[in-house]
C-alpha cells in the first residue's frame, strides 16, 4: 500500500503497523491487503467488486475493512456483505478516506449489507475523512442494509468531521423479535459542503427497538439534511433524535417521520436546531478563552 493509504488508515481506522486478525484493505478500487482467520473468512465476490465476510457462530474478533482513495479521478464502487453467525460478538472497523491532489473529483460508494443471526452482537465503526490540496470534490456515499434476527444487537457509530465535500448516507434496517439497533451519527460540515442522512427502520418483530441519534454542526455555507423513518409494525419502541448546531451561514433541515401500525408501538421523535448559546460562550471566556477557542471547545464537546 502507498504512503497516502497508510496515512488515511491511521485516521479512519487507527491502523498503524501490522494488523492482527481478519482484514481487507481497499486502495483506489483494488485490494492492498487481505487476511482471513480461523473464524472469519473474507472471500472476493465474483462478477462485481467487493467481498463476502463470513463470521462463524460464536466468534469474538475485530474485523477491519477500510477503503482508501489516494488520488484524483477515482470512481470507486464496492459491495460488501457480512454474514454474522449466531452468538457472535464482533467489532467491524470500516471507514473511508478520500485524498484529492488535482482538479478531478474522486469518490467512494460503499454498499454494505449485514445479515445478523440470532443472539449475535455487532459493533460497526465507520469514520469518513477527506484530505489533500486538490480542488476536486471528495465524495463519499455509503449505503447500509441490515437484517437483524431475533435477540440480536447492532450498534453503528459513524463519524464525519473533516474534509468531505459531499455525502449521502442511506441506512435501511429490518428487525425481528427482541432485536435492538442503536445508531450514533456525528457530522461536521464547513465551506459549501453538503451532507444528507436517511434512516429507514422497520420494527417488525415483537419488542424490537431502534435508537437513532444524529449530532451535527453546520458551518460556513454548508447544508445538512436529515430524515428518519421508523415504522412500528408490532409491539416495539423507536426513538429518533436530531441535534444540530448552526454557525455562520450553515443550514440544517430535520424531517422525522413515524408510523405506528400496531396499538403497542411506542415511537418518539426529537429535533433541536440552533446556534451556540451566548451564556455558554460567556462562561468559557470568563475562564480565559477567546471566543474562537470557546466555540471550538463547545463544538468538540457536542460531537464527543
Amino acid at each position: 500500500m502507498n504512503d497516502i493509504t497508510k496515512k488515511l488508515l491511521s485516521m479512519i481506522s487507527d491502523i498503524s503497523g501490522e494488523i492482527k486478525g481478519a482484514f481487507n484493505i481497499r486502495e483506489d478500487g483494488g485490494c492492498a491487503g487481505r487476511q482471513s482467520t480461523e473464524n472469519v473468512d473474507i472471500i472476493p465476490k465474483v462478477g462485481q467488486p467487493g467481498i463476502d465476510i463470513i463470521i462463524k457462530p460464536g466468534t469474538h474478533e475485530t474485523v477491519y475493512i477500510p477503503a482508501c482513495v489516494t488520488k484524483s479521478n477515482v470512481d470507486d464502487l464496492v459491495y460488501n456483505d457480512f454474514y454474522v453467525g449466531e452468538n457472535s460478538d464482533v467489532v467491524i472497523v470500516a471507514g473511508c478516506g478520500v485524498h484529492v491532489d488535482g482538479e478531478e473529483d474522486s469518490q467512494h460508494n460503499g454498499i454494505h449489507r449485514f445479515f445478523i443471526s440470532k443472539n449475535a452482537r455487532v459493533r460497526y465503526e465507520e469514520k469518513h475523512v477527506g484530505i489533500g490540496e486538490g480542488t476536486g470534490q471528495r465524495i463519499i456515499n455509503p449505503q447500509t442494509y441490515i437484517e437483524m434476527a431475533e435477540d440480536s444487537y447492532m450498534e453503528m457509530d459513524t463519524v464525519q468531521i473533516k474534509g468531505v465535500d459531499s455525502t449521502k448516507r442511506d441506512t435501511k434496517a429490518v428487525l425481528q423479535s427482541n432485536a435492538k439497533l442503536v445508531i450514533k451519527e456525528k457530522i461536521m460540515t464547513h465551506g459549501v459542503q453538503h451532507a444528507e442522512t436517511y434512516f429507514t427502520v422497520d420494527l417488525d418483530g415483537e419488542d424490537s427497538s431502534a435508537d437513532l441519534v444524529s449530532r451535527s454542526v453546520a458551518r460556513g455555507e454548508s447544508h445538512q439534511y436529515f430524515r428518519s423513518i421508523i415504522n412500528g409494525n408490532n409491539r416495539c419502541a423507536g426513538h429518533s433524535e436530531c441535534d444540530a448546531i448552526i454557525m455562520e451561514h450553515g443550514t440544517v433541515s430535520a424531517v422525522p417521520e413515524l408510523t405506528a401500525n400496531d396499538l403497542d408501538a411506542s415511537l418518539i421523535p426529537e429535533a433541536a436546531i440552533g446556534k451556540i448559546a451566548g451564556e455558554q460562550l460567556t462562561k468559557l471566556m470568563t475562564l480565559g478563552l477567546t471566543s474562537e477557542e470557546a466555540e471550538s471547545k463547545i463544538v468538540e464537546g457536542f460531537l464527543k
